[in-house]
């Protein structure tokens, strides 16, 4: 099949096979093309939608965008399964082998020392949430006002309710700290990324906590039990993991 290069990730040559039915981005399966001691997992996809002019009009396109990151994970997916990849950006493509191979070559120390500090390791999300709001905080200020009897009746519960509220977000950031610092003793590595914008991500509640932790497999179960037992542990709070997934937030060089 003839056709533009597109490169999901970069990883060590592995002995376990691909899933068989293992499609990737334009249907086309992915291969293996090794150079020296690294593989760089490809796929054919045509110059039509992937040259430079046509791709840059799809990636405004939310439903082309959204189904083409889809086919991407899936194949980054199938090989954190097999193995530890490194992931290479969305719509990474060359013109033929060559492009690739001349790539990895002018990476090769690079994904080197970075395949050397990720193999073994997966990544695993964990994000905090502050699903209630202090009692009465919901009430509009212009209820509040009128049953309140008087000015200082009214400053007075909004005394309260100004005090509960940061009671409220107290306890969030200790809960967060304390879950954290816990959770990194399993980690060989930890990235706080900024909190998640409710609007965008849709998420209920507020985030105060959005972390990713760079876990070895072989404690990955007990990182997994430990998230699960602080589910509930604090009214109000919400604890969501996710993962394992191939190590994005740690694939470049440490801070």
């Amino acid at each position: 099949m003839t056709g533009l290069r597109y490169v999901y990730a970069v990883c060590r040559p592995f002995k376990a096979p691909l899933q068989s039915q293992l499609t990737g981005v334009a249907g086309d399966p992915p291969r293996l093309l090794v150079h020296h001691g690294l593989i760089a997992v490809v796929s054919h996809v045509p110059e039509r939608d992937f040259a430079e002019g046509p791709l840059h009009a799809h990636l405004e396109d939310l439903d082309w965008l959204t189904e083409t990151a889809r086919a991407h994970q899936g194949v980054i997916d199938a090989l954190t399964v097999v193995t530890t990849p490194l992931p290479l950006r969305l719509a990474t493509v060359f013109r033929d082998d060559s492009g690739v191979r001349t790539m990895l070559e002018a990476r090769e120390a690079d994904f080197g020392r970075t395949l050397d500090r990720l193999t073994g390791r997966v990544e695993w999300g964990v994000k905090v949430y502050v699903e209630a709001e202090p009692p009465g905080d919901d009430a509009p200020a212009k209820e509040t006002a009128a049953k309140a009897t008087s000015g200082r009746d009214y400053l007075r519960q909004r005394s309260s309710r100004v005090r509960a509220h940061e009671d409220l977000w107290q306890r969030a950031e200790e809960f967060a700290s304390r879950l954290h610092e816990s959770l990194s003793v399993f980690a060989e590595d930890s990235r706080l990324h900024p909190p998640q914008n409710a609007k965008l991500s849709g998420a209920a509640g507020r985030n105060v906590l959005n972390a990713a932790y760079l876990v070895p497999r072989a404690v990955s179960e007990e990182f997994v039990e430990l998230v699960d037992r602080t589910k509930g542990e604090v009214p109000g709070m919400r604890v969501e993991l996710t993962g394992p997934w191939a190590a994005y937030s740690f694939a470049g060089e440490k801070p």
